[in-house]
């Protein structure tokens, strides 16, 4: 059973971002799960305006392909080009390596507890 990581917060369609500035967002564990193994990541780049709640956009993988949605609205900084480049980072460590891109906040969506998002996906807090 994938765990949810304590420390951070999480959006209803699966991402999670850090309490740092800017903030640094990723997929959940449980997300990169449900996708399979991802083959292409479509990122916003540094300058891009993205909206809490909007698509921002997409990981292609094995499956499917599935709309990445922006947790906050604010400013892109930065994006994880190493993910771009493999991809698979998103898999083998989702909370780490497979961050996707860093945003300078002006408002947060709806965002969840570990707890909360734990409740919403079946699994533990560990």
């Amino acid at each position: 059973m994938t765990a949810v990581k304590p420390g951070l917060r999480y959006s209803a369609e699966h991402e999670w971002l850090n309490d740092e500035d800017p903030v640094r967002i990723g997929i959940t564990a449980y997300a990169a799960d449900q996708l399979g193994d991802v083959v292409f990541a479509e990122l916003p780049e540094p300058g891009d305006t993205v909206t809490a709640g909007e698509v921002c956009g997409e990981l292609e993988s094995t499956k499917s392909v599935s709309e990445l949605y922006s947790p906050v609205t604010g400013t892109v900084v930065e994006t994880n080009e190493d993910v771009i480049q493999n991809p698979e980072r998103i898999n083998e460590d989702p909370y780490g390596a497979g961050w996707l891109f860093t945003v300078d906040v002006t408002e947060e969506g709806e965002i969840l507890t570990p707890e909360q998002y734990a409740e919403q996906t079946g699994t533990e807090v560990a």
